[in-house]
């Protein structure tokens, strides 16, 4: 067996008949192999650090190398020095402009009896693969690239305080490329609302941008999957023009593309998910502090097989690599088509509340997007009008210069003028302007009612407007018609008459005067 690794189907059956407790006698009889094979790949197993089932990943040929790579006798003091240049060449290589040559130069430099060219770049390959055995692929990363994003497979879980409902919640990871730095949090869903969230948390939790995002091909992310020109989601397009980044996403059945994010899974399993299913949490604030608390340990801790940890990769390599993040953070925009009122308005339905436009699109259909803060409004490409967002329902916000001249008195009114104006003719009027403002109609046609009861008092006087108001009160009925009608027949004046009346005795030759009892 020098020299030569056994078949590669018979090293998986050692390991998993090692990992299951069985003996080194029994292996050996059972798989017809020497002692002494069965005890160096044990011994080649257990100095590799990895589980059964992470080796059981890797290819036929992936695992000759590796274990190809294990030797028997301590290594030479040359390649121990080789070996010991290794974690800087892996590390100067995430800098841009570093090359396998440069850093030849420079080993060389150091050891002038070491290795050539060629012998350097195979023997570190071959480290790389050894150290880097728990991936699928080891691939070179650039400092501020890429951020990998993807959610775990596995949910956690919150429970409602009031009802006892168990809540599923996701579990969302982004992991840097170079420095393999981690973010994670739980949210709600992985619906596009909550999916950008979660990315941009991870950019103001590294404090910059890299070069490209890379997610999955999740609908939040990808809304049609193809090798060379996937079409994006169109919020997570402008997320990204917002940020001032890439959206380049994993290859749909192409599992090595996310590899990465894949391992840094993984290993949050055991790390974040284990330790915290078991526990209880009743929101997503209290279950996110824990995560926060164990990921630090998580990035702080050493990478396997290297001197250092993802914090400090980052603080040396990444952390200046990245792009500024911009002042403000992204807001989703929501799209709606609607058609211009006749009044120059369109309603926004979530809110219940109109929005003017220029009147030359009255009747026209209309695209409007809107954020949290702001309402634009667009006929073809064309914005045509920008609001400040008022959820105020059933009311209006107006720009003057959007109306037609008829129409612009009304912008110039309120209720509260209306109130002031009836109050200075009499109580009653005001009352009765109250009531009318009061009625469900539009708040065009109360304006309108209003100025018409008012402008009464210029052809009929206070008195009696104020007198015809009083009317209308008793009768319980508040309109412009109303208190016109009481003025055309002179109700207000009969009313009047019969006030004055009211106590005198009829005249009649059957009744007996006053002087009668005297």
């Amino acid at each position: 067996m020098a020299g030569k690794t056994i078949d590669m189907s018979k090293l998986r059956k050692v390991i998993k008949l090692y990992v299951q407790g069985k003996s080194k006698v029994f292996i050996s009889s059972y798989l017809g192999l020497s002692r002494n094979t069965v005890k160096k790949y044990i011994r080649q197993f257990n100095g590799l650090k990895v589980t059964f089932e992470e080796l059981d990943r890797l290819t036929d040929l992936d695992l000759d190398e590796l274990f190809n790579l294990q030797q028997e006798n301590e290594l030479s003091p040359k390649m121990r020095d080789l070996e010991s240049f290794f974690p800087r060449v892996e590390k100067e290589l995430k800098k841009t402009g570093k090359t396998i040559n440069i850093l030849w130069e420079e080993y060389k430099m150091k050891y002038p009896d070491g290795f050539q060219r060629t012998q350097f770049a195979v023997y570190f390959n071959r480290w790389t693969k050894r150290i880097n055995a728990k991936a699928t692929m080891h691939m070179s990363h650039k400092a501020g690239d890429k951020m990998y994003v993807d959610y775990a497979g596995k949910t956690l879980e919150i429970i409602d305080r009031e009802s006892g409902e168990v809540i599923d919640v996701e579990f969302f990871v982004a992991i840097l490329g170079a420095s393999q730095a981690t973010y994670a949090e739980a949210s709600m869903s992985q619906k596009k609302e909550d999916f950008v969230e979660s990315v941009e948390n991870a950019l103001h939790f590294f404090g910059g941008v890299p070069d490209a995002i890379v997610p999955d091909n999740l609908k939040s992310a990808v809304t049609k999957s193809n090798r060379y020109e996937p079409t994006l989601n169109e919020t997570f397009l402008d997320f990204a023009e917002h940020y001032g980044t890439t959206i380049l996403p994993a290859r749909a059945y192409k599992p090595r593309d996310k590899s990465l994010v894949e391992g840094a899974v993984k290993i949050l399993y055991t790390r974040i998910y284990s330790v915290l299913k078991d526990q209880q949490f009743f929101c997503l604030k209290s279950l996110n502090n824990a995560i926060k608390t164990l990921l630090e340990k998580h990035n702080t801790s050493n990478l396997t097989g290297k001197p250092y940890s993802r914090n400090q990769l980052f603080d040396e390599l990444e952390k200046h690599m990245l792009k500024e993040l911009p002042l403000e953070r992204f807001e989703i925009r929501k799209q709606a088509i609607v058609t211009v009122m006749n009044n120059g308005h369109i309603l926004l339905s979530e809110d219940r509340h109109y929005y003017s436009v220029p009147y030359i699109y009255i009747r026209k259909k209309v695209k409007v997007l809107y954020t949290e803060k702001t309402v634009e409004i667009y006929a073809g490409y064309n914005r045509i009008a920008i609001h400040p967002r008022i959820k105020s329902p059933h009311n209006y916000s107006t720009i003057k210069d959007h109306l037609a001249t008829t129409h612009q008195f009304m912008t110039e009114w309120n209720a509260e003028r209306f109130i002031s104006w009836a109050e200075s003719i009499d109580n009653n009027v005001k009352l009765l302007i109250i009531e009318i403002l009061n009625k469900k109609q539009h708040i065009e046609q109360s304006y309108k009612s209003c100025i018409g009861v008012l402008a009464l008092a210029k052809k009929v006087g206070n008195e009696r407007l104020t007198k015809a108001c009083s009317i209308a009160l008793d009768y319980g009925i508040y309109n412009y018609k109303m208190v016109e009608n009481i003025l055309e027949k002179g109700l207000d004046n009969l009313s009047e008459k019969q006030d004055d009346q009211e106590g005198e005795l009829p005249k009649h030759p059957n009744i007996r005067g006053n002087n009668y009892y005297k």
